[in-house]
């Protein structure tokens, strides 16, 4: 009975961890960023299409729906936005539609984990 009780709570904890895997928060400072993003004016140049919301409950999972934090303790992710593409770990889209976000180059989604 313990053994089950501890795996549900391990499981319940990595959901609740993985809940915040996109509450951002945006650094002026390179050296303090988890991921360096250049936003693309071009969907079809992204590796992410991002939708921001206002509501940090819809910021769930790594699907491109992005709440941005007002303290960086608050944040899963740091990210410095370059003005170079060539700095960049990824290139994002912001889009005005949530169903519209997600992963276009699925081998970097890993640096949002």
């Amino acid at each position: 009975m313990k053994k089950r009780t501890f795996i549900l709570l391990l499981f319940l904890l990595l959901g609740i961890c993985g809940l915040q895997a996109q509450k951002i928060y945006s650094t002026n400072y390179k050296s303090e960023a988890d991921v360096k993003v250049y936003v693309t004016n071009y969907r079809s140049e992204a590796d992410l299409v991002v939708y921001k919301t206002k509501y940090s409950s819809e910021a769930t999972d790594n699907k491109g729906v992005w709440y941005f934090t007002q303290y960086k303790s608050e944040a899963k992710k740091k990210i410095y936005f370059t003005e170079y593409s060539s700095e960049a770990d990824v290139k994002v889209y912001f889009t005005d539609y949530k169903s519209e976000a997600g992963w276009k180059n699925k081998s970097k989604q890993h640096l949002f984990y």
